[in-house]
């Protein structure tokens, strides 16, 4: 027998989705199975599959101990607790993701993850406990490329994290990247408005000026910051969130970043440090339009202050390779 007490981070969740969680080495089907025969109840009733959870719940399992079986080791801790922190309270962490590193794990299996680097700080500084926690870890909220650096959000509990997914997916988060261009785009300042479809089996997206069958409207504000020769800094706000979506997007009006080697030839660049894209998700702005329990962030610019690729000494040492 196992009995939770539904806590606020696993409150406002249907049970079976709680239950997944909670006991991963229950088979989906036994668990649905366990449901029906009153093997799990809620509040010591018979349970309903989409009952949601609320705090003071009381989820009992009569079933075998050893469907709740724990991993012997936290997967965490092997990756680092090194955190570039943009900032951080007691519900969000913005994270400082550096280039090369992914946010989850991917088909490589590798376990120096962002997202396991996260966990493992705030392991450390006793802010999160596997052991006390039935359902909830904190979680990433956005994500950006292995290549691309920049400001990752994390929710650190589940109140948090509701708002921002719901604050993201209303698109009242307001995303601005820096990036270096071959090339210095005309106008200085414009919205790229065009259609993409992505070629799964290359993983890239093509570009094309009017709709396509099984294109996506793909929106792009971009704002030349400052230029050298033929190399530029560009400010950039993603008004739609594509894959690749501002590497491909500047690369077809022939303006593609600097060391990406998928939308150009980045021979020139790599002797210099650039193996992959001059990209950095530098500044986030939250514009919560409901009050709710995250709108003191409202108003506040979050930003990372030190872009290497920005500097003008970079910037020139481009110009002279690129012409």
């Amino acid at each position: 027998m196992k009995e939770w007490t539904i806590r606020e981070n696993d409150a406002g969740q249907r049970l079976d989705k709680f239950l997944q969680k909670a006991a991963p080495a229950l088979p989906k089907g036994l668990m649905y199975k366990f449901i029906r025969t009153k093997n799990i109840k809620l509040n010591g009733k018979r349970a309903e599959i989409g009952a949601k959870l609320v705090p003071g719940d009381k989820v009992t399992l009569y079933i075998r101990d050893e469907f709740f079986a724990r991993a012997e080791t936290v997967p965490f801790l092997q990756a680092p607790a090194e955190v570039r922190i943009v900032y951080e309270d007691e519900n969000i962490l913005l994270a400082d993701k550096p280039a090369g590193l992914v946010v989850h794990e991917d088909e490589r299996g590798e376990p120096d993850t962002l997202i396991a680097r996260v966990q493992h700080y705030l392991y450390d500084r006793g802010a999160y406990d596997p052991a006390a926690e039935a359902s909830f870890a904190p979680a990433l909220c956005n994500r950006i490329d292995r290549n691309t650096e920049g400001i990752v959000i994390v929710a650190k509990n589940a109140e948090a994290l509701r708002l921002l997914n719901a604050c993201i997916k209303a698109r009242q988060l307001h995303k601005y990247y820096l990036c270096l261009t071959k090339g210095v785009p005309r106008p200085a300042e414009a919205v790229l408005k065009d259609f993409m479809r992505k070629d799964e089996r290359e993983n890239r997206v093509f570009v094309y000026h009017k709709p396509v069958p099984g294109g996506k409207t793909m929106v792009t504000k971009y704002r030349v910051l400052k230029s050298k020769g033929k190399i530029a800094l560009c400010e950039v706000e993603l008004l739609t969130g594509r894959t690749h979506q501002i590497r491909a997007h500047m690369a077809s009006i022939g303006c593609p970043l600097v060391g990406d080697g998928k939308y150009s030839d980045n021979r020139l660049e790599r002797p210099l440090g650039f193996s992959s894209q001059a990209l950095c998700a530098y500044r986030l702005v939250f514009d919560f339009q409901a009050e709710c329990a995250l709108s003191y962030l409202n108003g506040k610019v979050f930003q990372v202050e030190n872009v290497p690729f920005a500097s003008d000494g970079v910037m020139e040492k481009l110009a002279r390779v690129i012409r």
